[in-house]
C-alpha cells in the first residue's frame, strides 16, 4: 500500500507546485495519477533491472537532461528547484534525491511535463486527458497504456476522494 492519494497531493505536490508558481489542481491531478500509474503511490520504489527510480519512477537520463538542457536556460526555475533538493544528498548522488525527497521528485517530474513540446494542460482536464498527457509527454514506453493509466487512477485517486 503507497502513500494516502490525498494526503500526497495536499502535503506534498501542492506545496511543491507553489514553489516552482504553477499552482493548478489540474496539475496536482496530473502528477498524483503519474505517482498512482507508476508507483501505485510509492507502494515500490525501485524495481530489479530498472533504471527508474521515486515515487513517479523517473529515469536518471531524463533526470540529467531536464538539468543539462532546460533548467541550464532557466536559471531562476534552476534555483527553485535546486532548493527543493536535499543540501548534501543531492551533490553526492542526485539521482537518489528522485526516491528519497518527495518534494524533489515531484518538481522535477513536473518539468518533466512542462519541457515536452507537445504539453499543455487544459483547466478541467478529464482523467482520459491526464492519462494522454501522461502518455505522450512522460510515459512513452510500450509497458503501459492509457487504459492502465485511467485504472489505477480510478482505484488509487478517485477512491481517495469517495473516502474523503
Amino acid at each position: 500500500m503507497g502513500i494516502d492519494a490525498e494526503d500526497f497531493r495536499t502535503y506534498v505536490i501542492r506545496p511543491t507546485l507553489q514553489k516552482l508558481d504553477a499552482n493548478s489542481a489540474d496539475a496536482e491531478l496530473l502528477l498524483l495519477g503519474t505517482a498512482a500509474i507508476e508507483s501505485e503511490l510509492g507502494a515500490f520504489l525501485k524495481t530489479e533491472g530498472q533504471r527508474t527510480s521515486g515515487i513517479y519512477r523517473l529515469h536518471g537520463l531524463t533526470h540529467r537532461h531536464i538539468w543539462d538542457d532546460y533548467l541550464a536556460e532557466r536559471p531562476e526555475l534552476a534555483s527553485k528547484v535546486r532548493g527543493i533538493a536535499s543540501q548534501r544528498e543531492f551533490l553526492d548522488n542526485p539521482h537518489a534525491e528522485l526516491t528519497t525527497n518527495l518534494a524533489y521528485a515531484t518538481a522535477v517530474t513536473w518539468l518533466a511535463y512542462v519541457r515536452h513540446p507537445q504539453f499543455t494542460l487544459p483547466r478541467g482536464a478529464s482523467v482520459l486527458h491526464l492519462a494522454t498527457l501522461w502518455k505522450n509527454c512522460y510515459h512513452t514506453r510500450d509497458d503501459l497504456t492509457v487504459q492502465d493509466f485511467v485504472q489505477r487512477y480510478e482505484e488509487l485517486v478517485e477512491s481517495s476522494h469517495a473516502v474523503a
